[in-house]
């Protein structure tokens, strides 16, 4: 069915970050939106019902209706759901969610989509924001809540769609990864680790989604990787567009060099094959963000963007929730949320505190959430990715029963590790026991880094109000 043929579009699960997201741009396009969810709840819902979009609660067949022309179900809804079976019987056309985006944005387009291990939130987010800001008019859906807009989703109104490229699965009838939907015309590789160990065996199953994904650049379009990473040198083989790295190594085509971080802002000069192309100023900490805007800036140099026009987008750049976003502060205490759950972010986001607040004691606050921080996948690589943390705190696994027992990460074991390589740790279970343990515990200067891919029990408020 043809996009001008549909009028009346329904979301299976429509609460998810990406759903919602597709759901306000399918809105603002003009189609009558509904949809379902068990979990409704801020930010998603708020953004659904000031859009206008209604939701019904829970999932049932009375809820399909015969004027809905297009159903898009969620790819954590299964064939078995009661609205799921109502819309096989009812004969109704139903698609995934990355297959919609590409269906009605991102035909007759411009294709740019990010994409890696880490980093693909920030970088996206920071895509958008500096074409936006150089008047390019882009449209965009991201995984995060982006400030600069105060909001994860935008309508196009010139000629690029900058999509947040997932290798996660896309439907019951799709097991194939969301980003392989996307039609690339140019791409930012960010690195290839391990992760997503619900859905894949191990590092070369990734690797071989990524080849896939590599392979559908356009001949005449570009992909920048980065520089220093052995995976990603595996699998651009690949691709059969221009590839150009980047990073702060000698080598690399995009070189960073000259990096200071002062007074809120990562001061940078990019140079490409040894040519200068610009001096620049990030609004955001961390090295690793500082490799995350020269894949940016690199790929804004190739669609036409002069140095001043990347600049100003950097500078001005707010950054995104829960991306190292200072919550508040109370007496001298200053809560940072971070979604870190994978042992290299983790240890690059403590890096970046640390160096953001030299001199002041920098606690790292961890909650094992993610499906695959909670397996035993990461046991021997945690201890050391908090090592440059002053303090480390360890909650309890959220939702366990849902891991198997031989399968799930020994918190209690991962903070005793952490002790034996010369850390000082805790494990903590409870949220509640947390809070009252760092109000005990923390001084004036101190700061908090809470990292979980959750919601974490609302510790953050709750630190913030304790004290």
């Amino acid at each position: 069915m043809e996009p001008k043929d549909i009028k009346n579009i329904y979301l299976i699960a429509i609460c998810g970050t990406g759903m919602a997201a597709l759901a306000g741009l399918l809105k603002k396009s003009g189609y009558r939106v509904t949809g379902s969810d068990t979990n409704i709840y801020p930010p998603m819902s708020t953004l659904l019902n000031d859009a206008g979009i209604e939701i019904f609660p829970g999932y049932k067949k009375e809820n399909i209706s015969k004027n809905i022309d297009l159903v898009i179900v969620g790819n954590a809804v299964s064939k078995t759901n009661e609205e799921v079976q109502a819309v096989l019987e009812a004969g109704i056309s139903y698609t995934s969610f990355p297959a919609a985006l590409s269906q009605f944005f991102l035909e007759g387009r411009k294709s740019l989509v990010v994409t890696g291990t880490h980093g693909k939130t920030t970088t996206t987010s920071l895509l958008s924001w500096v074409l936006e800001s150089a008047q390019r008019q882009p449209g965009f859906m991201v995984g995060g809540w982006l400030k600069n807009f105060d909001t994860n989703h935008q309508v196009p109104h010139g000629e690029y769609f900058v999509t947040e490229g997932d290798e996660y699965d896309s439907a019951f009838f799709d097991k194939g990864p969301k980003f392989l939907h996307y039609r690339p015309d140019a791409s930012i590789l960010t690195g290839i680790e391990f992760d997503h160990a619900d859905i894949f065996n191990d590092l070369d199953q990734i690797k071989q989604v990524f080849r896939d994904y590599v392979g559908l650049i356009k001949s005449d379009g570009v992909i920048l990787v980065k520089s220093d990473d052995n995976n990603i040198r595996e699998v651009i083989k690949s691709a059969s567009c221009n590839i150009e790295t980047y990073g702060f190594e000698e080598g690399a085509d995009w070189r960073i060099e000259s990096y200071q971080f002062e007074k809120g802002f990562g001061h940078f000069s990019l140079s490409f094959k040894n040519e200068h192309r610009g001096d620049f100023q990030l609004a955001m900490m961390g090295r690793h963000n500082v490799e995350n805007a020269a894949a940016v800036a690199g790929l804004c140099f190739n669609l036409g963007l002069t140095a001043e026009e990347i600049n100003k987008g950097f500078q001005t750049f707010k950054g995104i929730k829960r991306r190292q976003e200072i919550v508040g502060e109370k007496k001298g205490v200053t809560v940072i949320d971070d979604f870190a759950h994978h042992p290299t972010a983790i240890d690059l986001t403590i890096d970046a505190v640390k160096k953001a607040y030299p001199g002041q004691r920098v606690w790292a606050v961890f909650e094992p959430r993610s499906a695959t921080s909670r397996r035993k996948v990461f046991e021997e690589s945690f201890p050391k990715s908090f090592l440059k943390a002053d303090r480390v705190v360890f909650a309890g696994l959220f939702a366990p029963e849902k891991i198997k027992e031989e399968e799930r990460l020994d918190a209690e074991g991962v903070t005793a590790s952490i002790r034996e390589l010369g850390g000082i740790a805790d494990y903590i279970p409870q949220v509640d026991d947390i809070v009252e343990y760092i109000i005990k515990n923390s001084n004036s200067g101190d700061v908090i880094l809470v990292m979980s891919s959750g919601g974490f029990g609302g510790i953050h408020q709750k630190i913030l109000e304790g004290l």
